[in-house]
C-alpha cells in the first residue's frame, strides 16, 4: 500500500480543521463531523484547543483511499504557533493550502505559500467557505494569482456561491475554456508541450494534459485550485480526487538503512516520552536499538513501543517501514529535529522567522521556581523555540514568544497540566548584538592575578550578517588536551548568549589566539593535586572573562527586529495614517493607488506592529487590512523613549563574571 503524508495549512479560521473533519468523514473514518466551535473535532484534542477553538499543536490522523494510506497532518493557523508548522514541513509529501472564499488571501496565507514554494512542496489550493455569505470566488482566484503564485488554474466552477446550496462542478475535457487555460499554463513550464501546442493545439489529447498536470504539480511548478465547503461537503470529492491524482506518494527503500526525522515530541501521563517520526528509509522494529541526534549529542535507545496511524487512530504495531509516520517510545533524550538512524547531511533549515518577543515568567508563590523550571523544560521539549533561559544575574526565568496568544497558552498550560500559577512581566522585544569592530584579550596562567590554571586568548571579529557564530583556532590543536579545547569552544557559545548589553551576540568570528595548561601533577607519592593541575573547570571559568574583555574592546551594536508590512486602505485616508506610521518609526515606501484603494508597503519595528493593528480600525473606518512578517534586524538608532532598551542588564556583566571567578578561584 502506498503512503501520502499530507499537510493541511492555512491562516487561522480559514476552515483547516473543519476540512480535516470532512475528509475523515468522506473516507468513512468518522460517522459524525466534529465542530470546532463545540470542541468535538478529532485533531483538536487538547483541552485548550477545544476551549479556544484554535489548533495549537500539530496532529496526525489517517485514512485510506484507493489503496493509499493518507497520513493527514493538521497544523496551527495562528501565527503565534508557526513553529509547529515549520517542524511539519520537513516530513510532507504534499500539502493543501486552505483559503477562505470570504476573507481571501490573508497575511499568514502569503507567508505559508512563500515557504511551500521555496521548499518545492507539491501544493493544492482549496478555496473554502463557498457557502458563506460574502463568498467571492472569482476575485479570490485573482488574489491567489496576484498575491500567492501566478501558476494556478481553477479545477472547477461554483454555482450559487454564498448560500448552503452552493454547488461545485469539476471541469472536464468537454470544457473548452478549461482545457485552453490548462494547456497554456502547462506549456509555460514545458518546452515539448509548448512546441506541440504551437504546432497544433487541437491535437493535444486531454489525457496528456492530465499527466503533465500531475508531473508539474509534483515538482511544485503549478498549483491547481479547488473550490468547496468543508461544512456542506461541496467540492470535497473533487479535492480528494486531486490529492490522489496529483500529489506524489512517499518513496523510500524499506530494506535500506534506517533514516528518519522527529517532528513532534510529547509526554504521556506517566512522563514517558513519545517521538513522532517520519521514516524516509529502512524499517524500525520493536526492540531495535536506534541511534538518534547529531554530533556530540548522538545517543542510542531501544524502541519499546511503535504506533502507526490507521483509519483515524494510532494503533500498536510491530514495525514501521519507510514512508510512514509512527510514534516511537523508549528513546529517552530524543528531541524535536533529531535524525534517527543514519543522520542526514545537515540539520533542518529555518524557514520562518525566530520569535522576536520575550517575557519573564514569575511563579506564584515564588518558592515554586524549581517546579516552574521543570515544567518549562518539558514544554521546551515540545517547542524548543521558547528558548527557556535562566538568568543567574537577575535570578529570572524568561522565554521567547511569537505573540500574546502564545503567552496565554503557556500560562494556561502551566496551570492546567502542572498546577503552577504564573504571571508574565511586560512583553519586550528580543534584540541582538553585533560586533562593531575587532577586539582581543588574553590571560596567562600564573600571571597578572589570573586565579585559574589556564591560558586563554580570544579575538572577536565581525562577520557577514546572517552568518551566525564561527569559532576558529590560531593555536595548534595539540597544544592542549581535546577536553580543554572543547571546554573553551563550548563556553564561548554559552557566553555569547549575553553580550555587553545583555543580548545574544551573533554574526561574529571568535578565534583562539593563546592556549596553555599545567599537566596533571601530584606531589611525591601523593594523589592528584588540583592546585597543580589544570582542569576543564579552569577554562570554563576563565573563558567568559577573556571573551567579555575582547567584546568590550570590539564594542557591539544593538539591533532590533524589523517587520515588512503591507497596508491596504481607502486612498482618501492615507493622509491621516502617514503621521501615525512616523510615530511608530515605520518607514513606508511609495503608495500605489488603484482607484479608491491605496496599497502601502514598508518596514516597521516588530515591537510596534501590535500597536499599529490596534489603531488601524479607527484610522481607516475599519477598512484597513494589515499584513506583516519578519524581515531583518536593524541597528537601534537614537535614544528616544519609544525605542527598545539597548541594555537589558541592570548589572555590569563583566563585573558579575569577575565576582563569580573570584568565588570559584
Amino acid at each position: 500500500m502506498h503512503t501520502l503524508n499530507l499537510g493541511i495549512l492555512a491562516h487561522v479560521d480559514a476552515g483547516k480543521t473543519s476540512l480535516t473533519e470532512r475528509l475523515l468523514h468522506t473516507a468513512g473514518v468518522i460517522d459524525e463531523i466534529g465542530s470546532v466551535d463545540k470542541g468535538s473535532t478529532r485533531t483538536d484534542s487538547l483541552a485548550l484547543e477545544r476551549q479556544r477553538g484554535i489548533t495549537i499543536k500539530s496532529a496526525v490522523v489517517s485514512f485510506a483511499i484507493d489503496g493509499t494510506t493518507v497520513n493527514l497532518i493538521d497544523t496551527p493557523g495562528h501565527p503565534d504557533f508557526i513553529a509547529e508548522v515549520e517542524r511539519v514541513l520537513s516530513v510532507l509529501d504534499g500539502a493543501v493550502l486552505v483559503v477562505s472564499a470570504v476573507e481571501g488571501v490573508q497575511a499568514q496565507t502569503r507567508v505559508l505559500m512563500r515557504t511551500l514554494r521555496r521548499l518545492r512542496i507539491p501544493t493544492l489550493i482549496f478555496v473554502n467557505k463557498v457557502d458563506r455569505g460574502g463568498a467571492r470566488c472569482d476575485s479570490v482566484l485573482r488574489d491567489i494569482s496576484e498575491k500567492l503564485t501566478p501558476a494556478v488554474v481553477a479545477m472547477g466552477s461554483v454555482d450559487a456561491p454564498g448560500g448552503r446550496d452552493a454547488r461545485c462542478t469539476p471541469y472536464t475535457h468537454a470544457d473548452a475554456g478549461f482545457t485552453d487555460r490548462l494547456t497554456e499554463l502547462l506549456a509555460d513550464h514545458d518546452d515539448a508541450l509548448l512546441a506541440a501546442y504551437v504546432e497544433n493545439a487541437a491535437a493535444l489529447p486531454y489525457g496528456r494534459l492530465r499527466e503533465e498536470l500531475s508531473t508539474q504539480t509534483g515538482r511544485s511548478a503549478v498549483h491547481p485550485v479547488y473550490f468547496g465547503s468543508a461544512i456542506t461537503g461541496a467540492g470535497v470529492d473533487a479535492l480528494i480526487h486531486g490529492v490522489m491524482e496529483l500529489l506524489p506518494a512517499s518513496g523510500g527503500d524499506a530494506d535500506g538503512p534506517v533514516s528518519g526525522t522527529v517532528f513532534k515530541v510529547e509526554r504521556g501521563p506517566d512522563g514517558e516520552k513519545t517521538a513522532y517520526v517520519r521514516l524516509f528509509s529502512g524499517t524500525v522494529r520493536i526492540r531495535d536499538r536506534l541511534p538518534f541526534g547529531r554530533g556530540d549529542g548522538r545517543a542510542e535507545g531501544r524502541v519499546t513501543g511503535i504506533s502507526v496511524f490507521d483509519q483515524g487512530s494510532a494503533v500498536r504495531g510491530a514495525a514501521v517501514p519507510a514512508g510512514r509516520i509512527a510514534k516511537l517510545q523508549g528513546l529517552d533524550g530524543i528531541r524535536i529535529g533529531d535524525p534517527v538512524g543514519e543522520p542526514d547531511a545537515a540539520p533542518p533549515g529555518r524557514w520562518f522567522a525566530p520569535p522576536t518577543l520575550e517575557s519573564v515568567v514569575v511563579p506564584s508563590p515564588p518558592a515554586s521556581r524549581g517546579e516552574l523550571l521543570f515544567a518549562l523544560a518539558q514544554l521546551a521539549e515540545q517547542d524548543p523555540l521558547i528558548d527557556l533561559r535562566q538568568d543567574d544575574i537577575r535570578e529570572e526565568v524568561s522565554v521567547s514568544l511569537y505573540g500574546e496568544v502564545q503567552k496565554e497558552v503557556v500560562q494556561a498550560t502551566l496551570a492546567d497540566e502542572y498546577g503552577i500559577g504564573v504571571t508574565f512581566r511586560e512583553t519586550t522585544t528580543i534584540c541582538l548584538e553585533r560586533p562593531k569592530g575587532s577586539g582581543a584579550a588574553y590571560e596567562i596562567i600564573d600571571q597578572g592575578g589570573n586565579p585559574f590554571l589556564a591560558t586563554v586568548g580570544l579575538r572577536v571579529d565581525p562577520a557577514p550578517v546572517g552568518s551566525g557564530i564561527a569559532y576558529r583556532l590560531e593555536v595548534e590543536l595539540g597544544s592542549m588536551p581535546f577536553s580543554l579545547m572543547r571546554a573553551v569552544e563550548e563556553t564561548v557559545g554559552e557566553t555569547l548568549q549575553q553580550g555587553i548589553h545583555g543580548w545574544q551576540v551573533t554574526d561574529c568570528v571568535v578565534t583562539m589566539t593563546h592556549s596553555g595548561y599545567w599537566p596533571r601533577q601530584s606531589h611525591s607519592h601523593a594523589v592528584f593535586d588540583k592546585s597543580m593541575s589544570s582542569t576543564a573547570g579552569d577554562f570554563r571559568n576563565l573563558t567568559p572573562l577573556v571573551l567579555m574583555s575582547a567584546l568590550m574592546e570590539a564594542g557591539t551594536t544593538v539591533h532590533e527586529p524589523i517587520h515588512r508590512f503591507r497596508l491596504e486602505l481607502p486612498a482618501e485616508l492615507l493622509g491621516p495614517v502617514l503621521p501615525v506610521l512616523a510615530q511608530l518609526r515605520a518607514v513606508p515606501g511609495t503608495p500605489a493607488v488603484h482607484g479608491s484603494l491605496c496599497v502601502l508597503e514598508g518596514e516597521i519595528p516588530a515591537a510596534r506592529v501590535h500597536e499599529l493593528q490596534q489603531q488601524l480600525p479607527a484610522l481607516t473606518r475599519g477598512e484597513g487590512v494589515l499584513e506583516s512578517d519578519f524581515a531583518s534586524y536593524r541597528a537601534v538608532a537614537g535614544t528616544a523613549p519609544d525605542r527598545p532598551r539597548t541594555d537589558r542588564d541592570p548589572l555590569n556583566r563583566k563585573e558579575y563574571l569577575l565576582r563569580t571567578a573570584r568565588r570559584v578561584g
